[in-house]
């Protein structure tokens, strides 16, 4: 469950979320699966003292939402467990940038399809915490992001934390608004206050490239270009319907 659902429903986030993964690990182990990737999440970081400076795996962990306290006390759990001697089970927690990008199950509940979607649409798209930074990830290359820890070897990928996405692929809102108006004139932009989200951070993504050689290959402009091409074409049938977001 993400974000929104967790605030929704935080006793059913737990069950889904802490006990589900709880359980899954458990079957795992029993299984005598060696290695589990858990996908987590650059939310972790929460709110930065700077956000203007990129921060690495290292950094603390400074969650301001359930969603991100969850997927913060899984990774410890995973981590602290063992396995470190080549032995059981060998975790690796992937803390992922906000994905985009044209999908076959397309969700438009995430900020650059939305906001692409909006202006699209000749919509009025309000927007707030316009200069909160964000680091951002297409959906093909967080699947390859995958990809690349399975194909790594154990003693390296194998308890380890990645930031799976690129240290220039950071964004304000507001840049992404901009970028999006770069490539249609439709819609107009509100920008207001509201206090809803405190997520503030700025993701360096160095460990990922020079561990395991993984640079994402599409950058956020190539993927609005490629939204609004799919919006144009109708792909999508409704592009408002309910399925296509995580919660109604």
């Amino acid at each position: 469950m993400g974000d929104p659902a967790c605030a929704r429903d935080p006793e059913l986030s737990n069950d889904v979320n802490v006990e589900g993964s709880r359980a899954l690990v458990g079957d795992a182990r029993e299984l005598g699966v060696e290695r589990l990737i858990f996908a987590s999440t650059c939310s972790n970081y929460g709110r930065m003292a700077d956000p203007t400076v990129p921060i690495d795996e290292g950094g603390e962990l400074r969650p301001v939402s359930l969603y991100a306290e969850q997927k913060v006390g899984i990774e410890k759990a995973l981590l602290e467990s063992g396995g470190g001697n080549g032995h059981g089970l060998r975790p690796t927690c992937l803390r992922f940038a906000t994905v985009y990008g044209v999908a076959p199950r397309m969700r438009f509940d995430l900020t650059v399809n939305e906001f692409t979607r909006e202006l699209w649409a000749d919509r009025t798209l309000d927007v707030f915490g316009e200069q909160f930074w964000r680091p951002y990830v297409h959906v093909a290359d967080a699947a390859r992001g995958i990809r690349a820890v399975l194909e790594a070897p154990e003693d390296v990928a194998g308890h380890r934390v990645f930031n799976v996405g690129r240290t220039d692929e950071n964004y304000r809102k507001a840049d992404l608004v901009e970028l999006i108006r770069a490539q249609t004139p439709s819609g107009r932009v509100e920008f207001v206050r509201r206090d809803e989200d405190p997520r503030d951070y700025k993701v360096g993504f160095e460990r990922v490239a020079r561990e395991l050689g993984f640079v994402p290959a599409l950058t956020v402009p190539e993927g609005i270009g490629e939204i609004l091409a799919a919006l144009d074409d109708e792909r999508f049938g409704d592009p408002f319907d309910d399925r296509h977001k995580n919660i109604a």
